[in-house]
């Protein structure tokens, strides 16, 4: 993986936006890998499913770019 590190000085509705993104990731996360351990022998397309779900039963969500609700799953798949 390649890394670029720099600094910014971001506008406070910048951050606010950023940390916004950052909580709904960590919520997706979250909800998909309680779905995983609650329901034994769910596989990938499943988790993509209940992430479509997510997505119409919260707003928050539904407004997160889906490739990045697409990467939460799929970062929950490999830990």
């Amino acid at each position: 993986m390649f890394v670029l590190e720099y600094k910014v000085k971001p506008k406070p509705n910048q951050i606010e936006a950023i940390n916004e993104a950052i909580r709904t990731t960590q919520f997706v996360r979250n909800k998909v890998l309680r779905y995983w351990m609650d329901n034994p022998g769910v596989g990938k397309t499943e988790l993509f499913r209940y992430n479509t779900a997510l997505r119409k039963e919260f707003k928050f969500v539904d407004d997160l770019n889906s490739h990045a609700c697409q990467t939460a799953v799929e970062r929950t798949l490999r830990a």
